[in-house]
């Protein structure tokens, strides 16, 4: 067998650098996500946009504006009945996730289309063209500059808001500007891996980076190079073996991440969490 025989074809080296620029955007986002406690947010933002994308493609709009604003509406909806009731925001984001994947649902199997199910919740990462790649590229550059760029006053947030708001930073700027570059990530990499996968993508690269270090800078690096590996080798498996490519992706990451945490989780205990972004090493 010829292991580096996916690399001969340009339609494997394309999707291998779709993935990786899609790691790379998910593994930084998820390092706030796990710090944030955001990691089911993920999930509930995913399942949220297939109404926005039905919705988008009958009103001949572009899907991704559709399922964007789909899976923004879901979380500003669940911190407004956080805010509003004694719902706790898990179970808020519970019923507001799944009754807005219904509606997609029931809309779905009443509209008729051109658009395929099973490449919604699974993503044809083998199958992005020319206009989508392009669209891929710039959301997915724009995620990580602004990521990068705020990264300090991101990570306040995530570690101690009550702080962050004596520092004068703009708390609910912040709050909502890390949901609506959630709901892009999620958005954009929907085509690639789909809605199901793509909450691995944005949980278990931070969660095996947070098993092996202390500081967030090192976090970072660790998540993406992670992503990165499981995102080539889990495309060159799928060739092989004949499999969905995003499922090999997730399914490396999460080998990787039952290895850290026999690893260095095991071997280190209980860790000890960073508790301001100087010690978190930003």
């Amino acid at each position: 067998m010829n292991w580096l025989e996916p690399f001969q074809y340009e339609f494997m080296r394309t999707a291998m650098v779709i993935g990786s620029l899609i790691a790379v955007m998910s593994a930084v986002l998820s390092c706030f996500l796990i710090l944030r406690g955001w990691s089911l947010m993920g999930d509930a933002i995913s399942h949220a946009v297939l109404p926005g994308i039905v919705l988008a493609y009958m009103a001949g709009l572009p899907l991704l504006i559709g399922a964007f604003l789909s899976g923004l509406f879901c979380a500003v909806g669940t911190g407004w009945i956080k805010n509003n009731s004694r719902i706790k925001e898990d179970t808020g984001m519970g019923v507001v996730f799944t009754g807005l994947f219904a509606v997609g649902l029931v809309l779905f199997s009443k509209v008729p289309s051109e658009l395929h199910l099973d490449h919604i919740l699974f993503g044809n990462i083998l199958g992005i063209g020319p206009e989508e790649w392009r669209e891929i590229l710039i959301v997915a550059t724009v995620v990580l500059l602004v990521l990068l760029l705020k990264r300090r006053d991101f990570l306040l947030l995530c570690f101690d808001q009550a702080q962050a708001r004596v520092m004068a930073l703009p708390v609910r700027v912040l709050h909502y500007g890390l949901l609506a570059l959630l709901s892009l990530a999620i958005v954009v990499s929907l085509k690639a891996v789909g809605i199901i996968l793509v909450t691995a993508m944005l949980i278990t690269p931070g969660a095996t980076a947070y098993l092996w270090s202390d500081r967030f800078d090192r976090m970072l690096w660790i998540a993406s190079a992670t992503a990165v590996f499981s995102t080539v080798l889990g495309v060159m498996i799928s060739y092989h073996s004949d499999a969905s490519p995003a499922a090999c992706i997730v399914l490396f990451q999460a080998s990787l991440f039952s290895l850290s945490w026999m690893l260095a989780g095991r071997r280190g205990g209980k860790r000890k969490d960073p508790v301001s972004p100087n010690e978190a090493g930003c």
